[in-house]
């Protein structure tokens, strides 16, 4: 069994713990300064919990000698901290970040590092630039990569059409801080909330809108490769309005904390969620222009005998078939990895992964 450390014990982290201890592989220790948090984890003989406050780099080195990996469920300014600690430590590194300045604080750490740096490693980014990579390299020529996601309530109920799924400071950091996109071959960052579009799956029309963080490295993996390349957030139709008014004209932006307490004391939280992915690639293959395209729905159901919603499950799933995967020898155990290095039939063959089957989605909601 090997024994990893995980950081943050939310929801997020409570799932990974889980899904980890349960596979009978690993065990797991969950960090958290918080004892209330900690209490929250699900009993299991394979995790334990201890009380560490992650400012503390010496106590965090402490906390990682000895262990396969660390894996970071913390707020995306926290996790810097963690890969720091990684580094000296020597253990391997994986986190959840949507955060692109840290994702390149990662990088830089993991030059010439003797064990594995491996960001991003959820849904967005994470299992969606999985998909468009393989996607892609069915084409002879790219034209466009266009990465759809979103976690949404099955019964939405308010002005919004939304209720809070994850975590309140990720959400508000995607509304407000500039995005990467590729535009006529070029990287460059647009604005966040812009670009409005719709599409119907399934018969139900929804929007996207540019959000910061879901394209992760794939951008500079693929620029000067592809025309058009970016990633947009999903919402039911009327979201983006009001979070545009929210966050421009009542200058939210500037107050994050006064937009934090708005959500989560105007909007519940739920388990009856759904994820939908849709990544559309298009570009030219035996001298003809076609289009491909990954749609999939994911909805909250039962895993170790635990209720997760549809965003525990495809988040903690990112992360723990990564882990897997490193830990089964088939990425590279040294310096940084991107995401788009992971080949999509791994993924889907994965213990983990497998929650992100169609099929086995649909199990899941029965349950």
């Amino acid at each position: 069994m090997k024994d990893v450390l995980v950081v943050g014990a939310g929801k997020i982290g409570g799932a990974i713990a889980l899904m980890l201890a349960d596979s009978g592989a690993y065990r797991v220790t969950v960090a958290d300064r918080d004892p209330a948090q900690l209490r929250k984890i699900e009993t299991h003989p394979a995790i334990r919990t201890t009380a560490l406050d992650i400012g503390d780099h010496a106590a965090l080195v402490t906390a990682l000698a000895g262990r396969f990996a660390v894996l970071s469920a913390a707020p995306f300014h926290l996790t810097g901290r963690i890969a720091a600690a990684a580094r000296e430590a020597g253990v391997h590194y994986l986190d959840l970040t949507e955060d692109v300045a840290t994702t390149r604080k990662v990088e830089a750490l993991a030059e010439g590092a003797s064990s594995a740096f491996i960001p991003q490693c959820g849904l967005a980014p994470g299992f969606i630039s999985i998909v468009a990579h393989d996607l892609a390299r069915r084409f002879d020529t790219l034209d466009s990569v266009r990465m759809r996601v979103g976690a949404l309530p099955q019964y939405p109920s308010n002005a919004l059409n939304y209720n809070l799924t994850w975590s309140t400071d990720g959400l508000i950091n995607e509304y407000i801080e500039p995005c990467e996109a590729v535009v006529e071959g070029r990287l460059t960052t647009v604005p966040a909330l812009e670009e409005r579009e719709e599409f119907s799956l399934d018969g139900v029309t929804y929007e996207a809108f540019n959000t910061s963080g879901g394209l992760g490295t794939l951008a500079r993996s693929l620029e000067g490769r592809v025309r058009t390349m970016n990633y947009r957030t999903i919402r039911y139709p009327g979201h983006q309005a009001i979070i545009k008014a929210l966050v421009n004209d009542f200058n939210l932006r500037n107050r994050r904390e006064v937009l934090k307490d708005l959500f989560e004391h105007a909007l519940p939280a739920t388990m009856q969620d759904v994820v939908v992915i849709f990544v559309t690639v298009c570009g030219w293959r035996d001298g003809r222009y076609e289009q491909e395209t990954y749609a999939n729905k994911v909805y909250a159901g039962a895993v170790g005998g635990r209720r997760m919603s549809a965003i525990q499950i495809t988040t903690a799933a990112g992360i723990t078939t990564v882990l897997d995967l490193l830990a089964d020898g088939r990425l590279q155990a040294r310096g940084f990895v991107r995401q788009e290095e992971i080949d999509l039939a791994d993924v889907l063959a994965n213990r983990f992964g497998r929650a992100y089957d169609p099929d086995a989605a649909r199990m899941l909601k029965a349950s």
